[in-house]
């Protein structure tokens, strides 16, 4: 029944979704934006080729991008336990997100960098700048405005991972549609789920392509 508990319910799912999101989302990019970064630096025509650094990067990338989220949420549930304390709720959710995540990202910056003129870092090398200051200011600042778009793209992914994790209890939106939606038989409380979820990856969706769009420097 429709009543002020269930309305605060969805307030509190709706708060739980947007941590277990941006949290994770935050984390992963601590871990995946410098994979991603390594990834185009050790590359055959990056600035510093290693094939040995590259290969092992590649494979643990390619390795835990091909794990099923669920089946990985429940692979690292020791190490959740070991991190948290615990292996169900939103703060648990986090660890498997940023795991899931990182990897994801580490792709998506690796192809945003790649999308960099040539030109324009052989430009700063000839001007004597360092490796640093290339990755720093040329690479990424050069694919700031498809970085972004990127980061848009892997918010709604670890949203709807978030989602997923609801049933095994995760907490959050997911978790909501699944107790109330599906085991006790509720479509109404899935339907009002299902649009909250969607509701707001198109928020974030917006917030992404407005600041995109914002710092894009080919747009006058």
């Amino acid at each position: 029944m429709w009543n002020n508990a269930t309305v605060m319910m969805l307030v509190e799912g709706i708060f739980a979704t947007l941590y277990m999101t941006l949290v994770s989302t935050l984390f992963a990019y601590i871990i995946g934006l410098p994979m991603g970064v390594v990834l185009v630096v050790t590359a055959k025509d990056g600035l510093k080729p290693n094939r040995i650094i590259y290969k092992i990067l590649d494979v643990i990338v390619n390795i835990v991008r091909s794990i099923p989220f669920l089946i990985l949420l429940i692979l690292v549930i020791p190490f959740t336990r070991l991190i948290v304390g615990r292996a169900y709720g939103a703060s648990a959710t986090v660890v498997p997100l940023v795991l899931a995540a990182a990897p994801f990202i580490a792709r998506m910056v690796e192809s945003s960098l790649l999308e960099v003129d040539a030109g324009v870092i052989e430009a700063a090398q000839s001007m004597g700048a360092g490796t640093w200051t290339i990755i720093w200011k040329v690479m990424i600042g050069e694919a700031r405005t498809s970085l972004i778009v990127g980061a848009t793209i892997v918010l709604g992914t670890v949203l709807g991972y978030s989602a997923m994790a609801g049933t095994v209890g995760g907490g959050g939106l997911g978790d909501i549609a699944i107790r109330y939606g599906y085991h006790r038989y509720q479509p109404d409380i899935m339907l009002v789920t299902v649009v909250l979820l969607v509701a707001l990856v198109q928020v974030l969706q917006i917030i992404g392509t407005k600041l995109s769009k914002k710092l894009d420097k080919r747009i006058k």
